[in-house]
């Protein structure tokens, strides 16, 4: 069985959305078009039998939007506040969809703390569990309205990372607005090479992940990106970046299609995950 072929096997998936693949550039309203994508690929894998997580950004961003905003919030106050409105128009809409194919979506927010406590860690794992063993399909998101510089993850990246090791999940995949891992930032260097599949993640890899963003709507730059890789393989999980902008491509990496770069977890070490935890 090739590397790809073995994506076919996964039982347990996470999928993290970013800001700006949810919504239109021009006026950071939602794309409902591939919102209906999205959710038609996530409610076929979950009838297959699979396990189903998404993590999605955009409260902020939806917020923005509906109170006619056009920057980024500066204030946390604001930021809250339009994540707060945000949250819930999301939310109302991920419903709506998901209903419509047959599935039910649950929200599941949550902040560093989550994650760090003992006791909340425990039960958040337990709360998944119960939702995954009904059938239903978590939606989580940062707390938004709540999280403080102390208790916040900062993106979705590491926090989509932190769900899959907590829920023992065998593939998590991030799509965002870039192809996958390249030997150098394909926007400013035309010669950069595309790497199709990493086998260990070493220091230099993680050098290659410049802290940017070319998004006016996300916070994750290929930094995260590859923290989160270290995380997700650290747990056990395998690992695929690669774009969203054709939700489509979900189901082409779950046949084992070669698209994004694809991160091999390693074996898991449940001491280390447990020190991680401890220390975000």
């Amino acid at each position: 069985m090739n590397m790809r072929e073995r994506l076919k096997e996964k039982q347990r998936i996470v999928i993290k959305i970013g800001s700006s693949s949810l919504t239109h550039v021009n006026t950071g309203k939602l794309d409902l078009t591939k919102l209906e994508i999205l959710v038609r690929e996530l409610s076929d894998i979950h009838n297959q039998g699979k396990d189903v997580i998404l993590v999605s950004s955009g409260a902020i961003a939806v917020g923005r939007a509906a109170m006619g905003i056009d920057h980024k919030p500066d204030k946390l106050s604001q930021k809250q506040a339009c994540a707060a409105i945000g949250q819930a128009r999301l939310m109302m809409i991920y419903q709506k969809l998901f209903s419509e194919y047959g599935q039910t979506a649950a929200q599941v927010l949550m902040t560093k703390y989550t994650m760090t406590n003992d006791v909340s860690r425990e039960n958040a794992k337990n709360t998944f569990e119960s939702l995954l063993e009904m059938g239903a399909i978590p939606i989580v998101n940062e707390n938004d309205t709540v999280s403080t510089d102390e208790i916040e993850f900062g993106d979705n990246d590491t926090l989509s990372a932190l769900v899959a090791a907590l829920v023992d999940a065998d593939l998590l995949v991030l799509l965002s607005d870039i192809d996958g891992l390249f030997t150098d930032d394909p926007h400013v260097n035309p010669d950069a090479k595309f790497i199709d599949v990493v086998e260990h993640l070493d220091e230099d890899l993680m050098e290659m992940g410049k802290d940017s963003t070319g998004s006016s709507v996300g916070t994750g730059g290929m930094a995260t990106k590859l923290s989160a890789a270290r995380i997700a393989g650290g747990a056990g999980a395998d690992m695929v970046i690669a774009n969203g902008g054709d939700f489509h491509v979900i189901h082409k990496i779950m046949q084992g299609r070669n698209h994004g770069t694809l991160f091999l977890g390693s074996k898991k070490d449940q001491a280390a995950l447990q020190q991680m935890f401890e220390h975000l």
